[in-house]
């Protein structure tokens, strides 16, 4: 076991042999942390990071839940404990929701969800032996405001949102923090056959709708606004503050989306509260009940 002293943290990083992983493994070891990088592809990983002392390179399928429990195990056999635990492996599905399979849904599902909750299981009880720790699961633009051709993908990170917010409400008491960090579009292989399945049902009814961001994803890969090196430090900023936030936005399109959202929320609110708040017990029944 490395001296839980050697480095002044440890992170660990799923998905990290490219993309927004890539890049934050680069970011945490260049200043001196320490990482376990994994990734379904270990040979990947070395190639792409080289040998260090701080670089702890491992296969990990995160839909595998023992592989997880492993790869967990072999992080605190070698660094002795893991301070920050990045939830980044996922990958997008574009379509309409009708077009989808149920087997692409399952598939989805198995990684962006289900695998995050592998993985964080694996993690925290060492966490909560040290009362000590953080959990950032990576969501997107798309887990706060869904969208056409998104949708199944969308609903994956409405799933991270609420678990984080409840693990955010469960692990504070404990000294561990828990954030969401909801990236809008940045340039990396996010749109590539690599990392974005494309259902091959389509249906003419949604030409209008799907089928247009199903052009628009091509038009745009790899002309995102987004830096995913500035994304990396923002990381290492967020890890650094002693009051880190249960959401953190970045890039300009997701603060755009979340204001744009908030306001249509407002505006519906309002134009439907009378009917919304009918539906309670006259106050004279509710209190004759209490």
């Amino acid at each position: 076991m490395t001296s839980n002293t050697t480095f002044p943290r440890i992170w660990m990083v799923t998905g990290a042999s490219r993309g927004i992983g890539a890049r934050i493994t680069e970011a945490a070891l260049a200043q001196g942390d320490a990482v376990v990088a994994t990734a379904r592809d270990a040979v990947a990983l070395q190639q792409r990071f080289g040998h260090s002392e701080g670089l702890l390179a491992l296969p990990l399928d995160v839909t595998d839940e023992a592989q997880a429990a492993r790869a967990v195990a072999a992080a605190l056999d070698r660094f002795g404990r893991i301070d920050v635990l990045v939830n980044n492996a996922g990958y997008g599905l574009l379509g309409a929701v009708e077009e989808a399979s149920a087997d692409e849904v399952r598939r989805l599902y198995e990684t962006n969800v289900f695998g995050l909750l592998n993985v964080t299981r694996a993690v925290l009880p060492a966490m909560r032996a040290r009362r000590q720790g953080h959990v950032i699961n990576i969501s997107s633009l798309g887990g706060y405001q869904s969208a056409a051709g998104f949708g199944l993908y969308c609903s994956t990170k409405f799933a991270v949102e609420g678990l984080t917010e409840a693990l955010h409400a469960e692990l504070a008491p404990l000294g561990i923090h828990a954030t969401v960090v909801e990236p809008g579009y940045f340039r990396t292989d996010f749109l590539d056959a690599a990392s974005l399945a494309v259902s091959p049902r389509v249906l003419d009814d949604y030409a209008a709708s799907a089928g247009k961001v199903r052009v628009a994803a091509t038009r745009i890969n790899h002309q995102q606004p987004g830096d995913p090196l500035r994304l990396a430090q923002a990381l290492l900023a967020l890890v650094a503050s002693p009051t880190p936030p249960l959401r953190l936005p970045l890039g300009t399109d997701t603060l755009q989306t979340i204001a744009d959202k908030h306001a249509f929320v407002e505006r519906e609110t309002a134009q439907w509260r009378t009917l919304a708040a009918s539906t309670d017990f006259p106050k004279q029944v509710a209190a004759a009940v209490v």
